[in-house]
């Protein structure tokens, strides 16, 4: 027998082997794979709505061409999903696709950047097209972007999932979300003293005959009283709940005084009815359900949402209208064959008549064509009795699921299908929405055309009951002599979401339509996103800073636009009691004059819009929209930028928000302004 080493070298070739497979083992014990909803994505940057986690930005299941998935995100183009992984990522793999949900709608183009450099981009992504694989190495990787772009026909409708989302990091690493920090949030308003104010605007319009119902807005420690002095004939007041109810039969106007009293104290202001054809003589003020509720609307939601208008003391400051946005509507029937509510809303009156009793006004939706964007019942029909052919079943009529059309019953539904019907029921609605006791109409449908606004317009006129009518989606600017004419609001633009982008680009666009805005007639550019908000069910904190906040709520004050809240009520928060409930501030909103501020300058992001008031004051925003503070002036005089005054002229500056004066000030006033924010301000003559 010949020996060898061969037992030695054995014992060191097991002794490698395990070494090996033990680093490798721990190497694999050192990685651990996460799903990437599990972290907090609605504050993400998208294009609209809310990115979110195991679910469509619509709270429905991630579906793409019929596969569905648990686990994902689902946001909407232009979206990014910011990560910071500081080198401790080995890999990332998922799907994606558009969502079914969709119904035929909308392309994306996904894409994964990775320390600026793109790492992989996918097809165009359409309607049915099955979900796109990838799988990445992410070795040394620093920061990640997942990106869902537009494919080239805008944004509409582009529902982008990001399914089975993996990541795989080292250790005990985590991915983040490369976000800037929150803001806290400064609350610049004093709080309103104990003893009575009597708020709201100085003005009422009503047209004779019409129920009337105003409800006296007086801050103050409650029990309260209430009286009017010199109240019309037909008129009376309820003097514990400051409700002023009945009717005027004749033209003219009255001037009254509204009291407030407590234990501590009494107020007083003087008011104008005035009896004739025009009503929303200043701005409406209120919320639609809408922003907050979306398809998941409910009368048991309406009816909390008005009740915390009431119990957060919003309708202490003008607050007034409570309305039903989309998804109310079931088929059409009862003795008017109108739309009649869905199973959401079991009794339309009783829910008008609850609203009324709280002292506010309630208000509904609807279309003038076959089908709204919800999918509901609209206000014409394909049948002379008022059914529709793509009406199958249901109290919720899924229109996107059940419009067919008759050449290609198998194809999707199109814009073609959204079209008016044969026949309209506008009569029927308005005369049905009169008996519920409504006091507000949305009508929603592009192009906003003359012949079908004058329709309905002259259908709520002949109910004799006053139902503001606002018009929505996008007008025309060439119609606007038909809206001032026939409409009280109507819609400058898209839809808005509570990104600063979207209330920038939004609500320093507005210039052009001064010329139609006043009294009776306001341009809308859309509802205020304050509060938590969401588009359905699932809510979030509005994604706007707090000094953007304050940008949001002061320019709409200053353009005079309508004030319409779509967060939950019931959610209300003091920061936003505090936006919502500063009488000096709405008091810009409601002035009994109706100007548009119009912007004045505009100088590297330094922006300043101005309005003349009833009383001889201007109202003067001096906005910053850049990234950095800066300072913001305004000059007045021949050569300055406000040119109404005289070049020598003092005026006392007051601060709106902090409801304090500042100083005298001639020739000009200049503050530092934070980015994105504003310092919202009154120059009162001195004399």
């Amino acid at each position: 027998m010949t020996p060898g080493p061969s037992k030695p070298l054995f014992r060191n070739a097991l002794f490698g082997l395990v070494s090996c497979c033990a680093a490798a083992l721990s190497h694999a014990a050192q990685e651990s794979e996460l799903w990437l909803s599990e972290l907090d994505v609605s504050r993400i940057e998208q294009g609209w709505g809310t990115a979110t986690s195991d679910a469509t930005v619509y709270s429905q299941k991630i579906s793409i061409a019929g596969q569905v998935f648990d686990r994902g995100i689902g946001t909407h183009s232009e979206s990014i999903i910011p990560l910071a992984l500081n080198g401790q990522a080995v890999r990332i793999s998922g799907l994606v696709g558009l969502d079914d949900e969709t119904e035929g709608r909308g392309s994306v183009v996904f894409s994964i950047v990775a320390d600026g450099i793109e790492l992989w981009r996918s097809g165009v992504m359409t309607p049915g097209v099955q979900a796109e694989p990838f799988a990445l190495d992410l070795s040394g990787v620093n920061s990640l972007q997942l990106v869902a772009g537009d494919a080239g026909d805008g944004t509409d409708y582009d529902h982008a999932d990001w399914a089975d989302l993996k990541i795989v990091m080292l250790g005990d690493a985590q991915p983040t979300l490369d976000l800037p920090p929150e803001e806290e949030p400064v609350i610049l308003t004093p709080p309103a003293p104990a003893t009575p104010r009597v708020n709201g605007p100085s003005v009422f319009g009503v047209r004779p005959g019409a129920p009337f119902l105003y409800n006296i807005p007086a801050s103050g420690e409650r029990p309260m009283s209430f009286a009017v002095d010199g109240l019309p004939e037909g008129l009376s007041i309820d003097a514990d709940s400051g409700h002023i109810t009945g009717a005027i039969a004749e033209r003219g106007e009255y001037t009254v005084t509204l009291r407030a009293e407590n234990d501590l104290g009494q107020d007083e202001k003087s008011f104008r009815i005035v009896v004739g054809d025009k009503i929303a003589l200043t701005p409406p003020m209120g919320w639609s359900s809408w922003n907050c509720w979306g398809d998941a609307v409910s009368q048991e939601k309406v009816l909390s949402s008005a009740r915390a208008m009431a119990e957060k003391g919003l309708s202490q400051y003008g607050w007034t209208y409570i309305n039903i946005d989309d998804g109310w509507q079931g088929k059409r029937g009862g003795p008017l064959n109108a739309i009649q509510p869905n199973k959401k809303f079991p009794d339309m009156k009783a829910l008008a008549d609850e609203i009324h009793e709280l002292g506010l006004k309630f208000g509904i939706y609807s279309g003038p064509w076959r089908g709204t964007y919800a999918g509901y019942v609209g206000g014409s029909s394909d049948n002379a009795d008022g059914t529709y052919d793509w009406v199958e079943s249901g109290d919720v009529n899924e229109f996107y699921k059940l419009n067919k059309d008759p050449d290609a019953p198998d194809a999707k539904p199109n814009w073609v299908n959204w079209k008016f019907g044969e026949y309209s029921f506008a009569e029927n609605d308005a005369k049905q929405w009169a008996e519920w006791g409504v006091d507000y109409l949305k009508y929603d449908w592009f192009p906003n055309d003359p012949p079908h606004v004058r329709e309905m317009s002259e259908a709520l006129r002949a109910t004799g009951r006053d139902m503001i009518y606002s018009l929505s989606n996008t007008g025309i600017y060439d119609y606007a002599p038909d809206y001032v004419e026939l409409a009280n609001l109507w819609r400058t633009t898209g839809d808005i979401i509570d990104r600063w982008e979207s209330v920038e680009r939004i609500g320093f666009l507005q210039d052009r339509w001064a010329g139609y805005t006043g009294p009776g007639h306001w341009s809308d550019p859309d509802m205020l996103v304050l509060g938590k908000v969401g588009w359905g069910p699932s809510l979030h904190d509005t994604h706007l800073s707090p000094d953007e906040q304050y940008t949001h709520i002061s320019l709409w004050s200053l353009l005079s636009a309508p004030l319409i809240l779509g967060c939950d009520l019931a959610q209300l928060d003091e920061f936003t009691i505090s936006l919502l409930t500063n009488h000096e501030v709405l008091a810009i909103n409601q002035d009994v004059l109706g100007k548009q501020a119009t912007q004045i300058s505009n100088d590297d992001g330094k922006v300043v819009y101005a309005k003349t008031l009833e009383d001889g004051s201007y109202a003067v925003g001096l906005f910053n929209r850049s990234e950095n503070e800066k300072v913001v002036e305004v000059k007045w005089g021949p050569w300055g930028t406000l040119a109404t005054p005289d070049a020598g002229e003092t005026f006392t500056v007051r601060d709106l928000w902090r409801q304090e004066n500042i100083g005298d000030f001639s020739r000009s006033f200049d503050a530092t302004v934070a980015p994105h924010g504003v310092v919202l301000i009154r120059l009162i003559p001195q004399d």
